[in-house]
């Protein structure tokens, strides 16, 4: 997926989950946060940011600036929350995202409610297979290790429990960390932050959902599935 305007600034503060206090070509601006996680590891003062611009196509926005990018060290980060789902779908499309159990899909869907959640994805393969799929993004790494989530998640243990269900009703159900970096040695669970959501990858590890964690090429304007990488549950 690419972004169509970026520019670069400078993070001041963060107010509240929303809005962000930046700092570009020598101006304090405000910019709307694409990310409702606390990613304190990440939004530091100082830390150089990226930008997409709205100028000449703001529509209804409040606010000409969005939070998508931030430098970590020498790294780049993307912490666009809605760019996960974009990459992913990408990936089923082109075929580079293959999903384990089933062939060739003839239809991805986007936003579809199974039971009592809405999954990211339905899809369905040449045989009839039907999948639903939850796509999780990924920015919390510490030492080379990503983890997830940065928060509590009670919808995300929901996901899982339904796709834990839906299994048992003979559908596949799968789980995918998008990793918003492109280098880590391999994720796990954020058991410090909410050992409920791990325990429920657990639960769902055994009863045949499949999970799955794939790093990402990151650059300034844009951000693709890279290669996949060792889950640790």
């Amino acid at each position: 997926m690419k972004y169509d305007k970026i520019c670069r600034g400078k993070f001041i503060e963060r107010p509240n989950r929303f809005i962000a206090v930046v700092e570009i070509d020598g101006k304090t601006e405000k910019a709307h946060v694409k990310n409702t996680g606390r990613c304190r590891e990440l939004l530091i003062p100082g830390a150089t940011v990226y930008l997409e611009d709205f100028d000449g196509r703001m529509g209804t926005r409040k606010m000409r600036y969005s939070l998508i990018g931030v430098e970590k060290g020498d790294v780049l980060i993307n912490m666009d929350s809605q760019a996960p789902n974009k990459v992913c779908e990408e990936a089923l499309l082109s075929g580079r995202l293959q999903l384990p159990g089933m062939g060739t899909l003839t239809d991805v869907k986007r936003e579809k409610t199974y039971g009592g959640s809405r999954f990211d994805f339905r899809v369905e393969d040449a045989d009839g297979q039907i999948g639903w799929l939850e796509v999780k993004g990924v920015t919390l790494e510490e030492a080379g290790v990503a983890r997830f989530p940065d928060a509590p998640t009670e919808r995300g243990v929901k996901h899982v429990e339904e796709l834990i269900a839906a299994v048992g009703e003979g559908y596949r159900g799968y789980v995918l960390f998008v990793i918003q970096m492109p280098e880590v040695s391999y994720f796990e669970p954020n058991d410090k932050m909410h050992k409920a959501f791990g325990d429920a990858l657990r639960k769902a590890d055994k009863a045949g959902v499949c999970m799955m964690a794939w790093t990402c090429g990151v650059r300034e304007d844009s951000l693709k599935l890279k290669e996949p990488v060792k889950i640790a549950l």
